[in-house]
Formats: structure tokens, C-alpha cells, sequence
């Protein structure tokens, strides 16, 4: 849904409450946990956030608080939401100027000892079509503690008109949502010893 300006949370709540009976826009639902998919775009970024179980333990709360999302031009809606199958989420962006308001379901759920996370898919109206995957991952050999994103997608109608726009967005949110997962899971005494 595509918006001339930001909408008032009440709106927001509405939105979400009729998307909750929703079909996913797609029918290759969980597929995200295989690595290739014919017919869509894929995306696959991965950055390290520490090393031992308490950077893994706090990526795994930083997922749990939809942390991958704070930054300063989009908006989940809400991070308080429950990271459970079935939970419905909206993510707000602002676009040059408009707004976007755009449904997710979340498919499955990751609960590993080593591996941590969800994906959600697309819902109807959505401006693009398909599924991603937010896991954080403790790679026993080394200690190394990781964040995963990996998505299939394709474009709406309304996203295919500006193709490139819309790559383009997918690769600024990838790379700010490794930027926010990395301040999320740092501790700022790390973060101040390893600082340029």
C-alpha cells in the first residue's frame, strides 16, 4: 500500500488486524531454507557480530527484538511483536518523499542450539513478492558469531515499474540491517576498542 503520508498507528493497527487472514503472495512458502530458487531475485548477506555464546545469546535477543529493522528510514510495525509463526507484521518505509506500508507473515522459526531465527513472507498487496530469512548463527570450530539474511523475491506490479528503485532498496536495507544487527549486539566497550 502505497501512501501520500505517514499513517497513524491506529491506521497501521488496522492494516495489520485485515492482513492477519491474508494469503502469502507466493506459493513456494518456507522455501527459504533451500539456497536457490528459479524465477527470483536472491539475496544472500551475511556479516560477523563477535565471537562465544554471549554475542550468540545476544544476537539471539537483538532477532527476538526485531532488532535487524532499527534504523532511521523504516519502521517495523511493531517490534514488540512476537517472533512465532503466524505473527503479522507491517514494514513502514519511507520513499522520496511517500510511504509504503507492506505486510509479512512469519513462515517458520529457527530454535537450534547454534542457529537462531525466522523468516517471513509476503502478503497480498505487498510491493514485492516472496520470503526472507533473518538467523544468527554460533559456528562452534571458531566461536564466530554471524548474521544471516537470505531472500527470494520478484517484484509486485507497482515494484516491476521501478526495477531498479526497488533492487536498489533491497540492497540499502541489507546493508543497514547488517549495520543495526552488529550496534545491536556489541557491547559498547567492544565497539569502543575496535572503533577506527
Amino acid at each position: 500500500m502505497f501512501l501520500v503520508s505517514k499513517p497513524r498507528r491506529d491506521a497501521i493497527d488496522q492494516f495489520i488486524a485485515a492482513q492477519r487472514n491474508q494469503n502469502f503472495s507466493y506459493p513456494e512458502v518456507g522455501r527459504s531454507r533451500e539456497a536457490a530458487l528459479a524465477g527470483y531475485d536472491l539475496d544472500h548477506n551475511r556479516i560477523k557480530l563477535g565471537e562465544g555464546t554471549e554475542s550468540f545469546q545476544r544476537a539471539k535477543q537483538a532477532i527476538r527484538q526485531w532488532k535487524m529493522f532499527d534504523f532511521p528510514w523504516l519502521q517495523l510495525c511493531w517490534p514488540d511483536s512476537s517472533t512465532e509463526v503466524g505473527t503479522t507484521v507491517a514494514v513502514l518505509v519511507s520513499h522520496f518523499g511517500f510511504w509504503s506500508l507492506n505486510a509479512c507473515r512469519i513462515v517458520y522459526v529457527i530454535d537450534e542450539p547454534e542457529r537462531f531465527g525466522f523468516a517471513y513472507g509476503t502478503l497480498r498487496g505487498h510491493a514485492e513478492i516472496g520470503e526472507e530469512r533473518f538467523s544468527v548463527e554460533l559456528v562452534p570450530r571458531d566461536e564466530s558469531v554471524w548474521y544471516d539474511l537470505y531472500a527470494f523475491s520478484r517484484p509486485g506490479a507497482l515494484a516491476r515499474l521501478a526495477y531498479p528503485l526497488s533492487r536498489s532498496l533491497q540492497r540499502r536495507f541489507a546493508a543497514d540491517s547488517k549495520a543495526a544487527m552488529l550496534r545491536a549486539v556489541q557491547i559498547p566497550e567492544f565497539r569502543a576498542r575496535n572503533s577506527p
